[in-house]
């Protein structure tokens, strides 16, 4: 299950490591009026309650690759054309009679609209459905997160409802919007499914 490389022509999907925090944090940098208002935070600690800090890039990347030897994480970053541009996680992987996983990402705003992260969502699903054994696959989304929503909204994904004040982001309890699939909803693969997409949307090309 893990450590794994996926990819789809000029997009690739391979765990994160702890060199990439020069190309990580200059695309995340670069990126922070286009990530800010979607990104996690930590809420005040209550009275009494632990302290909590944001963690540095290499306490993160640790945090993530213990994650995944024991089985609750598939910690990603995104390339394309053989550039770092974002990060993707499976996480809250759940075992037992659940089997279940949730996907978060984040993509560098000058390839936005590319194909790039439905294509690396689209790889992800399939990788959770036929290799690792999951069979639900959540994606939690603000709202107002447009392009965030496109992505599910271009696979496929099942809106399925509101989870009010859900996760802290952006400094505050936000409401999120869940999009799910499950494995028999895509019996050919989701990668397919977009595949097939892509074709139906391409400009198709004059007769000689």
């Amino acid at each position: 299950m893990w450590p794994v490389v996926l990819a789809e022509g000029d997009v690739v999907l391979r765990p994160i490591k702890l060199r990439d925090q020069r190309p990580w944090r200059e695309v995340n940098q670069r990126n922070r009026g286009w990530l800010r208002p979607w990104e996690a935070t930590i809420p005040p600690p209550s009275p009494g309650g632990p302290l909590t800090h944001r963690p540095t890039y290499r306490q993160m990347v640790r945090h993530l690759r213990a994650e995944a030897r024991a089985g609750r994480m598939l910690p990603f970053v995104v390339e394309y054309q053989g550039r770092l541009v974002g990060q993707l996680t499976v996480a809250g992987i759940t075992w037992g009679s659940m089997c279940s996983g949730n996907v978060g990402y984040w993509v560098d705003e000058s390839v936005a609209g590319r194909g790039v992260m439905p294509t690396a969502v689209a790889l992800v699903v399939d990788h959770c459905f036929r290799t690792v054994g999951l069979h639900r696959i959540e994606v939690c989304i603000r709202p107002e997160n447009g392009p965030s929503r496109r992505v599910a909204e271009k696979l496929g994904f099942r809106e399925e409802g509101l989870r009010p004040r859900y996760l802290h982001i952006d400094g505050a309890w936000r409401d999120h919007l869940v999009f799910a699939l499950t494995a028999e909803e895509v019996p050919d693969g989701l990668l397919n499914r977009w595949r097939r997409m892509r074709a139906q949307r391409s400009p198709k090309s004059n007769p000689a």
